[in-house]
């Protein structure tokens, strides 16, 4: 199988990449350095052709910042996905596309399984949902992979406090490390180059379930900062965009693809030195226009 792995320049592409690598799959990844000056009409031209399957890594992991630019998110999320489905489905290909749990409502009080429906509370969700439903009706030979919470997104929280954070105990998830996605991603793409067909929505979040409120405090235990902030369970504006339940059952996808959940405290301090290495990038980078 010829996989082609659309994705955006960073850590978390590279660390992808780093570990497809180490893989006997034959990978063409393209890489895009500013996709939100893409043109979409222009997509096809650059696309190469002959491949099986699109895996689309480009995403967003922040509900308050979708909420804050639209347009962007918009792009991003739903016309950019929507392109791509209809150039593997003119060309014959399967494609991937990521998801998350903020498709949902938080109203359940069990875990959401692949078949419940979306009702989303926010843009971000609001346009992984879209997107979802225009794959279902539009490509047959499509692969959905919903996570939860973004570990990267709460570490850059804690990390870039000043004196004070609210993160409410109301809500609870499961958080999802860098690594571990790209160990998810390519366990996923492996069973497929095998000629497995295991089409449709899956879900994948890390082991255990933690309130907001308790992701934060052990974030700020094993990071050990020098000025940390003051944590205080309560709900920040922004939380009103939070599912208050976001956990996912995960039985599909162990008993699909033998993936088993792990759990994402281990991988804190990577998460961090990541953030700080593309801190350090994007310094350089100004720099050098300068």
């Amino acid at each position: 199988m010829k996989i082609l792995v659309l994705q955006e320049y960073g850590q978390a592409g590279q660390l992808l990449l780093e570990r497809l690598e180490q893989t006997s799959l034959q990978i063409t990844p393209v890489m895009v350095s500013k996709i939100d000056d893409l043109s979409l009409d222009k997509v096809e031209s650059w696309l190469p052709e002959g491949m099986d399957l699109l895996v689309n890594t480009v995403a967003l992991d922040d509900p308050q910042w979708a909420e804050a630019h639209p347009e962007s998110c918009r792009h991003r999320l739903v016309e950019l996905p929507r392109v791509l489905a209809d150039f593997c489905k003119k060309h014959g290909m399967a494609m991937l596309q990521l998801s998350s749990c903020y498709i949902f409502d938080g109203r359940k009080h069990q875990p959401y399984i692949t078949s419940n429906p979306g009702h989303p509370l926010s843009m971000l969700g609001q346009c992984q949902w879209e997107t979802e439903q225009y794959l279902r009706a539009n490509l047959s030979k499509h692969l959905i992979l919903r996570t939860g919470w973004s570990l990267r997104r709460f570490v850059r929280l804690m990390t870039r406090a000043e004196e004070r954070l609210l993160l409410s105990s109301r809500y609870q998830g499961q958080a999802v490390a860098t690594m571990d996605q790209a160990r998810v991603l390519t366990a996923i793409l492996q069973q497929l180059d095998c000629d497995s067909e295991s089409w449709g929505t899956f879900q994948y979040a890390g082991s255990e379930e933690v309130t907001m409120y308790e992701l934060g405090q052990a974030i700020l235990d094993i990071l050990k900062l020098d000025a940390p902030p003051m944590l205080v369970d309560d709900a920040e504006p922004w939380s009103r965009l939070e599912p208050e339940n976001a956990v996912m059952g995960c039985l599909k996808i162990r008993n699909t693809f033998g993936i088993k959940q792990l759990s994402w405290r281990h991988a804190v301090e990577q998460e961090y030195d990541l953030l700080r290495r593309e801190q350090a990038e994007r310094q350089r980078e100004r720099t050098a226009l300068n």
